[in-house]
């Protein structure tokens, strides 16, 4: 499945955030893998943040996340840098921004 998603970034911590991806541990990336994405890449207009994954399921994998100690320390190291941070709740897995338009 793929889904799209939204965040915002602190308009004074642009460069943190983004320094922050430059680094993205290893561990987490195979968490993520491993957890169902086979596909994660975020664009940044100003400070939106707009996300699309591919995955086997998204609710499955946000679960498989939520508690992993390395999400949990890159979560909290992303709280410090968003306003708008991703949503790891169950409600969370329906938080996707809907498909208005697709090319046929």
């Amino acid at each position: 499945m793929r889904v799209a998603l939204h965040t915002k970034v602190r308009a004074d911590r642009i460069d943190r955030y983004e320094a922050a991806h430059r680094e993205v541990p290893v561990e987490l990336t195979d968490a993520i893998r491993a957890a169902g994405a086979t596909s994660w890449t975020i664009w940044r207009s100003g400070t939106d943040l707009f996300h699309v994954l591919d995955c086997e399921d998204y609710g499955s994998l946000l679960a498989e996340l939520k508690e992993l100690p390395v999400n949990v320390a890159w979560q909290a190291r992303m709280v410090e840098l968003l306003d708008v941070v991703h949503d790891y709740s169950d409600e969370g897995a329906d938080a996707g921004l809907p498909v208005v338009w697709e090319l046929p």
